[in-house]
């Protein structure tokens, strides 16, 4: 049985083919340019070279299309047809109030996504364009809705609620959602396997950094509160995105210049955060070097974006009453040791303790790794996120009849055994270049071989 998993950005289609039978990775890659010409396709297969092909996508339509008849192709294909494809998974940014978990998508549910489009106006109307284009592509198979705001539905009202006017709640649905829900799903289940302990007993920080970035308070394997909020604006200094701002300097500023409020949510989201404090570089790699270079408003930017990440660690912290572990995870959280050390330097009086050897040597993307000291009482866990496996794990759940919220469904990667066969083929030939890596390995396989 073989699952489709499709991403759908303004631009481009990130799609994944697992097979659940062997529990691996068919094919996975990407369409990018969509809509704003020469686009092209990548697909990596285990055991082949990345191939590219490059065909216009004037639509998020042709773009599926266009995976369809890669994954087909008599060449550098995976499948013979569509047959070999069981059900497709959808990511949804934001499924408001209305979904505490993933779905099967009918034409109801595609109308309430429409719906909610007003809260997430960059990222679900993407998401729709692309259920309703494989949809029509693919009718004979069922597909499912994967939504990033479904795992924090467990926030008390104390931690989503604005001090705002009740009316606008009541109206509007305003109020802290929260993103990032399948990566923090993923890593606070196999921070928990890292730890041996119950998912739910266990309290964890997580911090998903990446280009776009936020931190999640979680209880008792619970999310208890997030830094994102009813957008994904707030929170920590982003690539592009202020974060956390007073919020009447945007008023100050439209008034003064004459924006209206389009330009200003441009401004914010897009000209703003990282960007706007090195008035060069939004890549945290662009950042870094610059800033090893001597330019002030680079070590500015990175200084920022670690002090902001440390504040949230801290209250975070207090906030569920004393924590197990700290995780990083996504792009800069998993391959930063700069963003890392100054995120948590400071913070031992909390008995976090970063063993700064094994910081440095932790760039990784392929296995799961401790960077605290022996002695700190706090755990320190850098994890590479997974969400398409929560993908497929959810989808396979809703096809065989099985699938429910997290606490009363039985995911393969929260148990100790659980295996990534093609992640730990590449981090073996990782370690082959950078046996250090192996130091720092958390789970017992990789330690045995140190």
């Amino acid at each position: 049985m073989k699952i489709l998993c499709l991403n759908c950005g303004s631009s481009s289609v990130k799609y994944l083919l697992f097979d659940w039978q062997a529990k691996m990775t068919v094919a996975s890659g990407l369409v990018e340019r969509v809509g704003i010409g020469a686009s092209f396709i990548n697909i990596e297969a285990p055991g082949r070279e990345k191939v590219t092909v490059n065909q216009d996508c004037p639509t998020h339509k042709d773009a599926i299309q266009l995976v369809i008849n890669t994954l087909t192709h008599k060449e550098h294909g995976v499948i013979d047809s569509l047959d070999g494809i069981a059900a497709v998974g959808h990511r949804v940014v934001h499924g408001g109030e209305k979904f505490v978990k993933s779905a099967i998508i009918d034409d109801k549910i595609v109308e309430t996504f429409r719906e909610l489009s007003s809260l997430a106006p960059l990222h679900n109307p993407p998401n729709i364009q692309g259920i309703e284009a494989a949809r029509a592509l693919m009718p004979k198979i069922p597909h499912m809705a994967i939504m990033d705001t479904a795992w924090h539905q467990t926030m008390p009202e104390s931690s989503y609620m604005y001090a705002l006017p009740r009316a606008w709640y009541e109206k509007y649905a305003i109020r802290r959602y929260g993103f990032h829900g399948t990566s923090f799903l993923y890593t606070a289940k196999r921070a928990a396997v890292l730890l041996g302990k119950d998912p739910f007993k266990t309290n964890l920080v997580i911090c998903h950094i990446g280009n776009g970035a936020s931190v999640n308070a979680v209880k008792n394997g619970l999310s208890y509160d997030t830094s994102m909020g009813f957008t994904p604006l707030e929170g920590l200094v982003m690539g592009t995105r202020a974060g956390d701002h007073d919020p009447a300097i945007p008023l100050y500023v439209m008034a003064r210049e004459s924006l209206n409020p389009g330009e200003m949510d441009g401004i914010l989201n897009k000209k703003s955060g990282k960007l706007a404090i090195t008035g060069k570089y939004s890549d945290a790699r662009d950042v870094e070097l610059a800033a090893e270079q001597g330019d002030a408003r680079s070590q500015l930017a990175l200084d920022m974006e670690a002090n902001r990440i440390k504040k949230y660690i801290g209250a975070y912290a207090a906030e569920v009453g004393g924590i197990d572990a700290v995780v990083f995870t996504a792009g800069v959280g998993e391959m930063g040791p700069l963003t890392r050390a100054g995120a948590l330097g400071g913070l031992e009086f909390m008995g976090i303790k970063m063993d700064p050897e094994k910081n440095d040597i932790s760039k990784t993307r392929n296995a799961e790794t401790e960077i605290s000291c022996k002695t700190s009482k706090v755990k320190v866990f850098v994890i590479p996120t997974d969400e398409e496996r929560v993908f497929v794990e959810d989808v396979v759940g809703l096809m065989n009849g099985s699938y429910d919220i997290h606490t009363r469904f039985d995911y393969t990667f929260q148990h100790p055994d659980y295996r990534n066969k093609l992640r730990d083929d590449a981090f073996a030939k990782q370690c082959v270049k950078k046996p250090a890596l192996l130091k720092v390995a958390a789970d017992t396989q990789h330690a045995a071989q140190r």
